[in-house]
């Protein structure tokens, strides 16, 4: 079976977990014999995926913007186009923080999701028709559901199943205004139904879903996300020094400030003075300005050797980041559909202390390798780590379970098997 799998780039700026999803899952389909086409939507891919020349990035992040903010723009010569999809512009606008996060992105999140009845329906129709003469493939993968505004004209021109991930999307729509928020919730509803299959990264996020585009239960199926255990390496916890990690796009949503407040707290103990705190993840210039106000509150209690911050967050960087780890807080202020970066650190043998919020109660339960705090405060957290930081033998227990739970439960290639009966279903 050939699959054609539409993701959306990152440029590598930050740690997506999204993308790294979709390429451990398109690595595993290779293994499994299936022939698998990664396709790079507004900018190029993230870390393994970089090996894309052949494959265009269609729908480029800078060219659909200034077509959608500036009407001049959608009457340019070709070779504009070809400069502003250019890779080395690409890898520049990743920077962006227009290019990372809703706000000020509505209508162009909308003009998307109309598909063919949108400002971008040129670039659908370039992909459209580079799917149909040049990739041919059996089935299309859409990576989240803010590109349902593809699956109609796939459809039409090529007759074949179309296949939807389910992650995050509520964290994109629900910052938008009242009104834009309304109209794109309405508008993947209605295209969801031109979708063969939608396929959940956990329960908590099915049942949320279920709800918010209001599918049918036979469309929807649950297929949590895997690693491959055998990627990484497993130092014993016994062999580190107590360090607090942090891996994750460094900014205010997922949780950094309480992060850094949480540890504030816990240095104020004397008992705690040796654990340290490493940082790590990326960012968009739209952070930039609030990793400052971290680093001064850091700087102001006198705990700037303590907070390391690690610029190279892509392997081998991030399997030093782990060596050096004995626990992973990301303590994202809404939770999330699942975060990738659990599974990384189970499978590095480093327990997880995570908020009971979104899918992370769910992880550390079927993992075995985590512990749960509520509510999702400084306080609470600090509690948490105190609970588990010092303690050798909990952190030991910990790590042996986490890790035997993502052999048992979050395996890439077992659940790409799962992936490939669900492709099977709709071809048939």
């Amino acid at each position: 079976m050939k699959i054609a799998h539409i993701i959306p780039g990152s440029g590598g700026s930050f740690y997506c977990g999204n993308c790294l999803r979709d390429s451990k899952y398109m690595r595993a389909l290779q293994d499994l014999g299936q022939e698998v086409v990664k396709v790079p939507l507004y900018l190029p891919l993230f870390e393994d995926a970089h090996d894309l020349n052949e494959v265009p990035v269609f729908y480029g992040a800078v060219d659909i913007y200034l077509k959608q903010r500036f009407p001049v723009f959608r009457h340019m010569p070709g070779f504009v186009d070809n400069m502003l999809n250019s890779r080395r512009v690409l890898h520049l606008a990743a920077q962006n923080a227009g290019s990372t996060r809703a706000k000020g992105l509505e209508e162009m999140t909308v003009s998307m999701l109309l598909g063919e009845e949108g400002l971008q329906k040129d670039e659908l129709e370039k992909l459209v028709h580079w799917l149909r003469d040049e990739a041919k493939p059996d089935v299309v993968h859409l990576s989240n559901a803010l590109l349902l505004g593809l699956a109609r004209r796939i459809k039409q021109e090529m007759n074949i199943p179309v296949v939807c991930s389910l992650q995050d999307e509520d964290v994109w729509v629900d910052v938008m205004s009242d009104k834009h928020r309304e109209e794109v919730w309405q508008l993947m509803t209605e295209r969801g139904k031109e979708v063969d299959a939608f396929v959940a990264v956990s329960h908590f996020y099915a049942k949320e879903m279920l709800k918010r585009l209001h599918l049918r239960r036979d469309q929807l199926h649950i297929n949590h996300i895997g690693v491959d255990a055998a990627d990484y390496k497993v130092k014993p916890v016994g062999e580190k020094e107590p360090v607090i990690g942090f891996i994750s796009r460094m900014c205010e949503e997922s949780g950094l400030g309480i992060l850094v407040d949480a540890f504030l707290l816990l240095k104020e103990d004397e008992a705690y003075q040796s654990v340290k705190l490493k940082i790590t993840g990326g960012k968009t210039n739209d952070d930039t300005q609030f990793i400052k106000e971290q680093k001064k509150k850091i700087a102001a209690a006198g705990l700037e050797e303590d907070v390391l911050w690690v610029e190279e967050f892509e392997n081998p960087s991030r399997q030093n980041f782990f060596d050096t780890v004995t626990l992973l807080t990301v303590p994202v202020l809404n939770g999330e559909a699942f975060g990738l970066y659990q599974l990384e650190a189970l499978a590095s043998g480093i327990p997880l202390v995570q908020p009971q919020l979104g899918a992370f109660p769910e992880v550390a339960e079927m993992s075995g390798g985590g512990l749960t705090y509520h509510p999702n405060s400084a306080k609470k957290l600090a509690k948490a780590w105190k609970s588990v930081i010092l303690d050798q033998d909990k952190l030991a227990q910990l790590s042996q379970k986490g890790l035997e739970g993502v052999k048992a439960h979050f395996d890439v290639l077992k659940q790409s098997e799962k992936l490939v009966e669900i492709y099977k279903k709709v071809v048939k």
